[in-house]
């Protein structure tokens, strides 16, 4: 073999004799290139980008070559020809993966102009997929000073698929940079983005603010094409805003920008120089074909001269060959074996992904339709009790209530597991004062100790800073189901709740929780069952205790979500311990904790005219009855239309809306009585869904939110809160 490949080095040496390297025209090209766009001659600035990757190819240049490529993705791309610059700036990428897997950011910007194209294409989600690349390549490498552009991006993305809220998010924080030069265009458009969301809202005025500010920061910026669609922007605001003259003058402005942008795109390259240059390429690529058709034949004559020494080692390889191709119908039966298991797998998990859907939608549905008839429950109940029953009534007037409120929390904690397992609950990051959240809970929680004669113990390590960011209100939900289930099995014994610091930086946190208990403790072999759904540890703590199983699940799912794992150690009679580790980013901020005050003056209510609109007639019944109890005067509707019309002409101190009306719902009615009424309040009636939230329905523009079924004290604060603001 040794003596074969020397031979065969000989012959090569022999036909192919070392080439004389030429001299590197790479910078000479180059130069040529720049001074072209000086003179917007683009005709030759294409050339000469070219000649420059011929001449790289020809030398084996190829990082040269893949510097060079995405430098005529750039000129394509500054040229508006888009399918062009797709196509090269992909190809660049190509190369540079072929002289390292380690991306630079070469690559990013290129990734980052491919996000530009796929956007200019309405290709979001081709475009989503480049612009986080880009991002993920230039954070990989430490690259900071392209955020604000990977932002604006990502901004004017989720404005595309209808995000407003993300993509104001994002603008905002662009917008509120420091102004300079550089960030210039940047901040324009983030400020002309907002704009355009505004108007879209129709807060008009808002939005000429966010439009003259975009237009003065372009100034500096110098963007024509920036600036054209700010003028047509501003032009359509002043249209709405019935200003004709302005809306003219911006309109104006933009058509004569507009014709002079075409007229210098003209002058940078013509269709028959672009043809040109085309037609140059598609020579110049035969050319290449023809010189490697005539490397080809030399080839071949190298191939003649050692066909001899290939049949040697052709008959040892044959040997090879025949034991491989025994050992591939071996491999290629058990890949057909593999592929039909797979296919079962996969089949198997669309059938367990439709029947997961099915049962979130059916549970949601279920949870959402149970409301409105236990709103009339909870409601009569509530009204029975204020009349002074008899003392031989209160009893079963007393288990109703506590019925009604156990269906109630039974509701809630579905419609909390189908939200998480849907998806449709976001994680919040605020800040919060730790110590006082679990200080909160250990007060309102005493009482339960109480009734067991338990200690409740609070331990919070004194180095866990005193503020941090993340979500308080799951925190809370995990801690209250958790302490609740402690206490609740758990007689004359100590539950203790701990905090630790476990490592800290100047930025970050991990706190370690234990929630500990001495009470009857879990069977081991419940220990992998207990965080199911509908799950607990025996048929007689279920009957004994009570509950509905749904608590532990809900503390999973939330740990989870919130980055964490939760562990359990338990011994039957001696208690458990539940643990979880958090990640938090640490607040030097002082937090101010404020306190729902749900004290109320009574007299505000007197005489106050309200407007229901309700289509349930037990509904009808109780809402009213218990708006009489404070002395307002109800008017009630049963539709959206009639509600409409009746306020065009007639004054309310407040609305009480139901979001499910037959005709047009709630939230329709709202924006509608909007256009013509902005003061008075209005609150939403709903037994809240899975695809339902609180911010959605103030977005159509109701003033507050009380969920059926609703709690006789809450309903009443709301409503007082509301005659105060307004």
């Amino acid at each position: 073999m040794k003596y074969f490949l020397l031979l065969l080095f000989f012959f090569q040496t022999l036909l192919y004799p070392q080439k004389r390297v030429s001299i590197d025209s790479v910078a000479y090209y180059s130069k040529l290139a720049a001074e072209n766009v000086k003179e917007n001659n683009y005709k030759d600035v294409l050339s000469y980008t070219q000649k420059s990757i011929n001449y790289c190819k020809k030398n084996n240049k190829i990082e040269d070559e893949a510097n060079q490529t995405f430098n005529l993705g750039k000129i394509y791309f500054d040229l508006k020809l888009h399918n062009d610059a797709l196509e090269i700036f992909n190809k660049s990428i190509v190369i540079f993966n072929s002289i390292s897997r380690k991306p630079n950011n070469k690559v990013a910007n290129a990734y980052y102009y491919i996000g530009l194209v796929y956007i200019e294409k309405k290709k979001y989600d081709l475009a989503e997929t480049s612009i986080l690349k880009a991002e993920k390549i230039k954070e990989n490498l430490n690259i900071k000073k392209d955020v604000d552009l990977i932002n604006l991006q990502k901004g004017i993305l989720s404005k595309k698929k209808g995000n407003d809220k993300l993509a104001s998010a994002f603008f905002t924080i662009i917008a509120a940079k420091p102004e300079n030069t550089v960030l210039a265009n940047t901040k324009a458009e983030a400020l002309y983005q907002i704009g355009t969301i505004e108007a879209k809202n129709k807060r008009y005025n808002l939005a000429l603010i966010y439009f003259n500010k975009a237009l003065e920061l372009n100034r500096k910026g110098k963007d024509l094409n920036q600036k054209s669609s700010i003028l047509l922007a501003l032009s359509t605001v002043y249209d709405k805003l019935l200003d004709k003259t302005s809306a003219y003058t911006y309109l104006k402005q933009h058509l004569n920008l507009k014709e002079s942008i075409v007229l210098a795109n003209d002058e940078k390259l013509g269709v028959n120089d672009y043809e040109a240059f085309k037609e140059s390429q598609r020579i110049q690529e035969d050319l290449l074909k023809a010189k490697e058709n005539k490397e080809q034949e030399k080839n071949d004559k190298f191939s003649k001269l050692i066909s001899i020494l290939a049949i040697a080692i052709i008959s040892i390889l044959s040997l090879l060959s025949l034991s491989l191709y025994k050992n591939n119908i071996i491999r290629n039966q058990s890949n057909l074996l593999l592929k039909e298991k797979n296919n079962e797998l996969i089949a198997a998990k669309n059938k367990a992904e439709e029947a997961s859907k099915a049962r979130s939608e059916f549970l949601s549905t279920v949870s959402h339709e149970l409301r409105t008839p236990l709103n009339a429950i909870n409601g009569i109940t509530h009204l029975l009790l204020e009349e002074n029953p008899k003392k031989t009534q209160m009893h079963y007037l007393s288990s109703l209530k506590f019925s009604g409120n156990y269906l109630t929390n039974f509701i809630n904690d579905i419609l909390e597991i189908n939200k998480i397992d849907s998806n449709k609950m976001e994680i919040e990051y605020i800040s919060f004062n730790l110590k006082q959240l679990l200080s909160d809970i250990q007060n309102s929680l005493k009482e339960i100790a109480t009734i067991n004669n338990n200690r409740f113990i609070l331990k919070i390590d004194p180095n866990v800073p005193e503020n941090l960011i993340g979500d308080p209100t799951k925190l809370s939900q995990i801690f209250m189901n958790l302490i609740n289930n402690a206490l609740k099995f758990t007689n004359n014994g100590t539950v203790s709740v701990i905090a630790r610091l476990r490592n800290s930086t100047n930025e970050n946190a991990t706190v370690y929780f234990q929630i500990i208990d001495t009470g009857i403790g879990i069977p081991e072999e419940k220990l992998e069952t207990v965080f199911e759904s509908f799950s607990q540890g025996s048929v007689e703590i279920n009957r004994k205790f009570g509950g509905t199983g749904l608590g532990l699940t809900i503390v999973k799912k939330l740990v989870r979500m919130l980055g964490g794992r939760i562990r359990l150690k338990s011994t039957v009679g001696e208690g458990s311990t539940f643990s979880f580790e958090l990640n938090f980013k640490a607040d030097t901020k002082p937090v101010q904790i404020k306190s729902k005050d749900k004290n109320y003056n009574p007299e505000i209510f007197k005489d106050k005219k309200i407007l229901l609109v309700e289509d349930n007639k037990i509904n009808q019944m109780i809402t009213k009855k218990m708006l009489s109890r404070k002395e307002m005067i109800c008017t009630i509707l049963d539709n959206g239309e009639e509600a409409i019309q009746i306020l065009k002409n007639n004054t309310y101190d407040l609305v009480l809306m139901d979001v499910h009306l037959l005709g047009i719902n709630g939230t329709i009615a709202t924006q509608q009585i909007r256009e013509f009424d902005i003061t008075t309040p209005i609150i939403a009636l709903t037994a809240i869904s899975l695809n339902e939230n609180r911010e959605m329905l103030i977005s159509y523009g109701m003033t507050d939110v009380i969920t059926k079924p609703f709690i006789p004290e809450d309903f009443y604060t709301t409503i007082a809160q509301n005659f105060s603001n307004s």
